[in-house]
Parts: C-alpha cells; structure tokens; sequence
C-alpha cells in the first residue's frame, strides 16, 4: 500500500447504516480518514483481492469463512455495531492472528435501564392502566385507584445478569434504596460487591424479590432457562421484567404465570419480532408490552460511530481499542442472542 494511501475500511453495518451510526461531522472524518468500502453483508468473500488484503477494519459483522479471513492479512478489528456477537466467523483464528472483534453494545444500556425503570414503576403503580381507564371514563380516584399499587423504594429486587446494562440498571434503583440481590454465573462475587450488589443464586433471586429484571444475554447454557419452575417459585404479585432476549425465558411459561394471576410482567422483547397480530400476548392483563425500543435512541446509535473513530484511531497508533467491548474468546463461542432485522 502507499504510504499516503488511506487504510481501507470494509463497511458492512446492517441493519444498521452509516448514516444512522454516525453524526454529520463524524462521518466526514470517517471518509477523511478512511477509504470506505460500502458492500451487502454477502458480498465480503466476492470482494477483489486487492480490497480483501488492504482491509484494516469492518464495520459491521459479515459472515467471514476461514478462505476469506486468510486473504485479509491487513485486518485488525471487526467492529460490530448490531451489538449481538454472531457465530458467523472462525474466532479461533482471528484470535491467534491478533484481530479484535468489538461491539458497541453499551450505547444501549442507558436508555434500556431508564426504560426497565419505567415499565417497574408502571407495574407497582398500575400508570398505564389507570390512564386508559381515565380515558374512557372509568377511572378511580385516591386510594380506590390503588387497591393493588406498591413502592420500589424499600424492596426487594433481583437482577439476572451484570453486564453493562445490568449495572447501569443497579445505579439507577440505588436511589430508590432497594436491597438488590444478582445472580451472575460469569462474574465472581467480588466484582458484585464492589457494584454495591448482593451475589446470590438464581432462586434467591426469584424467590425473594418484589420485582425481578432479566438482563443477560442468551448463551448456549441459558437459552431458555427461565421457565415455568422459575415463575413459580417467585412471589405472588412480583413483576418479572424481559429486557435483553426472549430467548432466555420459556414465553409460553411466562405467560401462563402471567394467566393465573401469579405474576405480572412486562417485556420489550418477544420470541419473534414483529410479533404476529394475534399473538395472545397482545391481549393478555397483567402483561405491560414495549416493541423493542428500549435502546433505539437517535443519541445511542450515534454514539456507536463515536466509539469506532476513537477505537479506530487507538488501533491505528499501535493501541488496542478501549471504548467498544471486546469478544473474549472464552466466551464468545456460547453467544446466541437473536440479531435484530430492525433499527
């Protein structure tokens, strides 16, 4: 490559596009830095060889085949801004050649904490509800409208999983001075007990908690886990709250414990999206419904083309990238949250 040649990025984003990811200014540094290579996910292995072999980033996470990342000998980072590790390429050896492979997952745990804080607040105190009988006339006033209201603040809550989001979440319920308890198999209790969080196991969480989130990504041990044992053991009258993949509860199980008056729920997530029109959830009381769109904010996704110009111009200078979440290779091979087909 010439020395004033720009290094190559192969931008690959879907769903997502550049336009969304990244502001106005942002993006005209991206194409002043970089030659930009804009293709369909597909095409990656169909690219000249020239373009696969001066390939310093992807943007994006395309299927990659062990024939294709031999002939990208100039690549370092496949920088995923779907935020869902795919199984879709050799790690194994993109590990042993060095190559990161990042997301920009956390953009979103923010905007999905204030969101799961919202859809508790609503279960305890019945907003929604209350607002549509208002609507139509059949509102209660003082405490005949809150026969069924309780506090957050003072409770019980348990949290399954402790990523990002998971402490983003804890930060926003310490105000309510909640006694939080968290179930996660892949962090010692040390790392919990410095969030200002309780370790403890998954039927503690479920058995002691006014209300209980789901926070975890799917992996191909708890893929479905949560199921109708889990929602039984909970107390009568919890809310169980879905924010990071259906993939991870028995649904039907769910909405059963919901059927019977066990439970409440809420979900922003649904086994299959856009969920079918007569999809019995759609009906079901007890159950709050949120259509994905927890973590889609405008100030998110742009906050992802931020964090790969800055990992990016890390890398460049010899550093290894610092703001988006690198693939450990001890786990990414069990990763099997859904991708979205939607921004």
């Amino acid at each position: 490559m010439p020395e004033n040649a720009k290094p190559l990025v192969i931008s690959a984003p879907e769903p997502r596009t550049l336009a969304l990811i990244f502001t106005d200014d942002a993006r005209r540094e991206l194409h002043r830095k970089y030659e930009i290579v804009e293709i369909e996910p597909e095409a990656l292995a169909g690219l000249a060889p020239d373009v696969l072999g001066r390939a310093r980033y992807i943007i994006g996470q395309p299927p990659i085949d062990p024939a294709t990342l031999d002939r990208m000998q100039s690549l370092r980072c496949v920088l995923n801004v779907e935020t869902n590790l795919i199984d879709n390429m050799p790690y194994e050896r993109m590990f042993e050649r060095g190559i990161h492979v990042v997301t920009t997952g956390a953009v979103f745990a923010a905007p999905v904490a204030e969101l799961g804080v919202a859809l508790a607040l609503n279960l305890a105190r019945g907003i929604v509800d209350a607002d549509l009988d208002f609507r139509n006339g059949r509102e209660l006033w003082g405490g005949d409208g809150n026969t069924s209201a309780r506090l957050l603040s003072g409770s019980d809550i348990g949290i399954i999983g402790f990523g990002d989001l998971g402490r983003a979440l804890s930060r926003l319920l310490t105000g309510f001075r909640a006694n939080i308890r968290v179930f996660d198999p892949w962090l010692p209790p040390s790392i919990l007990r410095e969030n200002a969080v309780e370790p403890v196991p998954l039927e503690t969480v479920l058995s002691e908690s006014d209300t209980v989130f789901v926070v975890a990504s799917v992996t191909s041990e708890n893929e479905g886990f949560l199921g109708a044992k889990a929602f039984a053991s909970m107390r009568k009258g919890a809310a169980f709250i879905l924010l990071s993949r259906a993939g991870i509860v028995d649904f039907e199980a769910l909405m059963d414990a919901v059927r019977s008056g066990h439970i409440v729920a809420a979900s922003d997530v649904f086994p299959e999206e856009p969920l079918a029109p007569d999809h019995p959830v759609r009906s079901l009381p007890g159950f709050l419904r949120s259509a994905h769109r927890a973590g889609a904010l405008d100030v998110a996704f742009k906050e992802m083309g931020d964090m790969v110009l800055e990992d990016m111009d890390l890398m460049d200078r010899g550093l290894p990238p610092m703001r988006c979440k690198r693939a450990e290779r001890e786990t990414v091979s069990r990763m099997r949250s859904k991708p979205v087909s939607r921004n």
